[in-house]
């Protein structure tokens, strides 16, 4: 088989990309050191997370020149996110480092005064290349992930072919090459089918792929761009009494079956059911360890290999929640979050998702007066990885009052009044599945959680978790109001009309479904086609390549 070069100096899920080349038929040799660079014939560059810290990362192990010697040999280069980032002259994230300056330009924030950031999800890479051709298999139609604060607008970038995205009214490079240079803004690792499309025309150098048999598509859809609306599957993962990895599904967190309460309820394998959802459609698969595994050595933990096997066939982002904090191994060393975190990622994550954990470290930071301290789990986390890699699982549940008086807590007059006809109502964060309520509401917990670094919230409601009844809209469009950064809407869902009504409703980022699609009543390309009849944007896989 063909052999590609991989870069590997930042952090990031590396695991991905590994499983995406080999899935187009080639295989991977690792750089380890800059003078491997002077006998590689081609070098993929990924990478994740901060500018400033790829940038000194290349500059301490040595990179800075030889790179720019191996892209002016003219021997085929790609970058992939912060690995096309590092191409231009510099960024706003962190103006003290340089990039290697090959393309014109600096990165800039986006605006977050109307959208949120990052920039979290699927959308458009419009090829400029040509109009009877597609830049290295991108096609006007297809969707591809991204995830990311930072982007390079469009103006002054003359001579280079160009595919770009707009984010709000921003448009920014989704995808830049010129000569033996490929760089995506996007990943096309974590893209499906499209993605890996883009990979394969990279690595064989079909630089302009034909786009006939598509000119009456194109012409119907190149003009649609823009952030779809994501719609994510969630699979709750335990051990069942056998010791066996299971899906479940619970009503308000009870995961056991009510009828005699010893068989865990065994809607499947998580291996085999995040393949079958992302073949389905799904735009991300999200894993919840529910149990912990908390007997196992942390570096054998079976979410791990979950991870690790899912990779090779799921190729959308995966997220990891449920034991992503310190811990105390079986040999008694210490594991920090950001180690337990780095096994994750390197198993095949894209993100990890924080709970309980979350709120003792909201907590903490409104005990000291809103400072931050660095140790917490979500900021050693996003420092390593980025912000867009830390998600935090929030388990909210209704608490009634008579007036906003009549708590400290941030209230919301609600149009479903409480048992003793209560007009308001505030939200209570929880820990441990809901088991336990603290003194905390939902707004003071996504802002501390943000100040901290977290990229997304994935929000959840005790009352709504298993009725079938819909999102709370209300809780949504408070925690919306309350932060920046982008919100999954979770629990509650029940059938397609719940998933067009939230994005109707609310300015949520993405929804998430669990117990519908697990139970089989309805598949996640039925919500999808029932999203895109009501005329709302989603991303439609179905015509992409299948590679």
């Amino acid at each position: 088989m063909p052999t590609v070069y991989l870069l590997d100096t930042v952090s990031g899920n590396i695991r991905s990309l590994v499983n995406a080349i080999e899935r187009v038929g080639y295989t991977v040799e690792w750089i380890k050191s800059p003078s491997d660079l002077e006998t590689a014939e081609s070098v993929i560059f990924p990478g994740v997370g901060h500018f400033g810290h790829c940038m000194s990362t290349l500059s301490k192990a040595g990179y800075i020149e030889p790179l720019k010697r191996f892209i002016a040999s003219g021997k085929p280069f790609m970058g992939i996110c912060v690995g096309m980032q590092a191409l231009f002259e510099g960024s706003e994230e962190d103006p003290a480092y340089p990039g290697l300056g090959v393309i014109p330009g600096k990165l800039k924030l986006f605006d977050s005064s109307t959208k949120a950031v990052p920039h979290i999800g699927w959308n458009s890479a419009a090829t400029r290349a040509s109009p009877d051709g597609s830049l290295y298999g991108l096609r006007p139609h297809s969707k591809y992930y991204y995830v990311h604060s930072y982007a390079r607008p469009v103006e002054g970038l003359e001579g280079w072919d160009l595919a770009t995205a707009k984010y709000g009214d921003e448009e920014f490079v989704g995808a830049v090459s010129r000569g033996n240079i490929m760089a995506t803004q996007f990943h096309p690792e974590k893209s499906g089918y499209a993605g890996l499309a883009v990979l394969k025309a990279f690595l064989t150098q079909t630089r302009l792929t034909p786009l006939s048999g598509l000119a009456t598509e194109v012409k119907e859809r190149a003009s649609v761009g823009g952030l779809t609306r994501r719609v994510i599957a969630c699979l709750d993962v335990r051990t069942n009494d056998d010791g066996d990895l299971v899906v479940t599904k619970g009503d308000q967190y009870d995961v056991r079956e009510k009828a005699d309460g010893n068989g865990v309820r065994n809607l499947g394998k998580p291996v085999e059911m995040a393949r079958k959802y992302f073949e389905d459609g799904a735009d991300e698969v999200t894993f919840l360890n529910i149990t912990s595994f908390r007997n196992c050595p942390v570096r054998d933990l079976p979410m791990l290999e979950v991870l690790r096997k899912a990779s090779e066939t799921v190729f959308v982002p995966l997220t990891i929640g449920g034991g992503i904090r310190d811990v105390v191994d079986t040999d008694g060393s210490i594991v920090s979050a950001l180690d337990v975190a780095t096994m994750y990622f390197k198993s095949g994550a894209d993100k990890v998702s924080i709970g309980s954990d979350a709120v003792t470290a909201a907590e903490e930071f409104y005990a000291r007066g809103k400072t931050l301290l660095g140790t917490a789990a979500i900021e050693q986390i996003s420092k390593a990885y980025g912000n867009q890699a830390v998600v935090v699982s929030v388990d909210p549940r209704r608490v009634y009052v008579s007036a906003p008086s009549a708590t400290p807590r941030n209230t919301i007059k609600t149009a479903f009044p409480g048992p003793n006809g209560e007009a308001y109502c505030w939200y209570q964060c929880t820990i441990k599945g809901g088991r336990e309520g603290r003194d905390l509401d939902v707004q003071q917990l996504v802002q501390a959680v943000e100040a901290m670094g977290a990229g997304e919230i994935l929000l959840n409601c005790i009352d709504k978790d298993g009725t079938n009844s819909g999102f709370d809209l209300e809780l949504i469009r408070a925690v919306k109001q309350a932060v920046k950064i982008p919100v999954i809407a979770s629990s509650g869902a029940g059938n397609p009309a719940h998933f067009e009504e939230v994005f109707r409703e609310t300015t949520t980022d993405a929804a998430l479904g669990a117990g519908m699609f697990h139970r089989g009543e309805y598949t996640v390309r039925q919500v999808k086609e029932f999203l895109e009849g009501k005329g709302l944007l989603v991303r439609n896989e179905e015509k992409d390549i299948v590679v």
